[in-house]
C-alpha cells in the first residue's frame, strides 16, 4: 500500500529489472477515471534533463509511451502490459522543468477488436508541456 501523496494511486513500473523504463523513465502513479480515461503523474529528476536544463523531449516521447500502458491498467486493463505502440506521434508545446511533477491526461478515443486509438497531454501545473496520440495494438485474447 502507497503512503503520503501517492497513497490512492497505483504505481507503475517495469517488474524487470534494468530495463529502459526502470532505469531512463522511473516509476509513476496513475489513477482511472472510468473505463476511457487515466491520470499518469511522474516525478522529473536532473537526469530527464537536456543540456539547457528543460526536460528532454525524448524523454517527453519516451514518458508519453509509458502512460498509455499505465493509464491502461489504471483503466482496469492490465492485462495491456504486454501489448506494443502501433505508432506515436509528439507535439511539443512549451519547456518542462525538473523538479515538477509531470501529469499525463490521458484517454482512449476508440477501441476495436486488435487496437486502441489514444491521445494525452503532458502538463506541469497549468502549463501544457506536449500532446500526443498512439495507436496500440492489444494483447490477443485466448480463445
Amino acid at each position: 500500500m502507497l503512503e503520503g501523496p501517492w497513497a490512492d494511486w497505483l504505481r507503475w513500473s517495469d517488474p524487470v529489472p534494468d530495463t529502459f523504463l526502470g532505469t531512463s523513465v522511473g516509476p509513476s502513479y496513475s489513477r482511472g477515471a472510468g473505463d476511457r480515461r487515466a491520470t499518469v503523474m511522474l516525478e522529473t529528476r536532473q537526469s530527464h534533463a537536456n543540456r539547457n536544463g528543460a526536460l528532454h523531449g525524448g524523454f517527453l516521447a519516451a514518458f508519453a509511451d509509458h502512460a498509455y500502458f499505465a493509464a491502461l491498467a489504471a483503466m482496469g486493463r492490465p492485462e495491456q502490459a504486454a501489448a506494443v505502440t502501433v505508432d506515436l506521434s509528439m507535439q511539443y508545446c512549451g519547456s518542462g522543468q525538473v523538479g515538477q511533477p509531470l501529469r499525463a491526461d490521458v484517454e482512449v478515443l476508440q477501441e476495436t477488436g486488435r487496437l486502441f486509438f489514444m491521445r494525452l497531454t503532458l502538463h506541469q501545473d497549468d502549463a501544457l508541456v506536449a500532446s500526443s496520440t498512439a495507436t496500440v495494438r492489444k494483447v490477443p485474447v485466448p480463445k
